[in-house]
């Protein structure tokens, strides 16, 4: 019966090890929940039936079983790193934007910007104007930036109204808003192909989506064909907002210090 006892004896736990294994088992919840839904479970079950695998081959000693699992592994390593890239990506950007990442982002947008967002969005809703304005947050958009058009301008109702107006150069393409300055226009923002997304959402739309998927940043959209405004964040859409709704929003998402000049009714009235 001894090696029943030492089976039972359990072995003194410390506070430390209480800690290790909560942190451990937040990260395999959080891992769980990002795979759920995704072509990485398959991948999951896979490795977890080569790992057994592994195991049972040790147990057996099926040594050219053991030898060759041991030898694929490392290639298996890279391969799941190729084709599931942008799954890893989207995993990183998740757990960074944790709690604790969130003391080192930047600071809020100004009222004032978030207004004058607002009253481009209605406006252009009212003429069925299409646009998509996309807004920097935590992770950098530089790469999109680039590819665009650079202005590095005041955000105003008039320059995002002239941007968007059929017909002009700029009006393909997305703004970029950096640091409530209009840093780039007509960019060009990768395509989601969420199979989730409906189908009855166009090209702007799926922009919005896409960068949201990529990055922390959030997207207004104004449809061409309704005028409907959406807003896209962490790859979700959401739609049929009114301009009292996307101000709401904003302020959500990106803060807002008190406005310097006229209250928002008043600068909706004067646009």
């Amino acid at each position: 019966m001894t090696w029943l006892s030492d089976f039972l004896r359990r072995p003194s736990i410390s506070g430390w090890d209480v800690l290790d294994i909560a942190i451990v088992a937040v990260l395999v919840y959080e891992l769980l929940i990002l795979i759920r839904g995704t072509r990485a479970v398959q991948m999951a079950l896979g490795a977890s039936f080569l790992i057994g695998l592994y195991f049972l081959s040790q147990w057996l000693e099926l040594e050219a079983l053991n030898w060759l699992i041991r030898n694929l592994a490392t290639y298996v390593v890279f391969a799941v790193i190729v084709l599931f890239q942008s799954d890893i990506r989207r995993a990183l950007l998740h757990f960074g934007r944790g709690p604790f990442f969130r003391y080192f982002e930047r600071a809020a947008s100004s009222s004032e910007t978030l207004e004058e967002l607002v009253i481009t969005a209605t406006t252009l809703s009212v003429r069925r104007i299409g646009a998509l304005i996309v807004i920097e947050r935590g992770i950098g958009l530089r790469n999109y930036i680039e590819g665009g058009i650079p202005l590095e301008a005041t955000l105003t109702y008039d320059l995002l109204a002239s941007i968007f107006q059929p017909g002009t150069p700029l009006h393909d393409g997305a703004v970029i808003v950096q640091n409530d300055r209009v840093a780039a226009a007509a960019c060009f923002l990768p395509l989601s192909v969420n199979p989730r997304v409906s189908r009855d959402v166009g090209t702007r739309h799926r922009a919005a989506l896409g960068v949201t998927e990529e990055s922390d940043a959030i997207a207004i959209v104004v449809s061409e064909e309704t005028g409907i405004i959406s807003l896209a964040v962490a790859d979700t859409l959401e739609r049929g907002l009114t301009g009292d709704g996307l101000r709401t929003r904003l302020r959500e998402l990106l803060g807002g210090r008190r406005m310097r000049g006229l209250l928002p009714s008043e600068r909706s009235s004067v646009a």
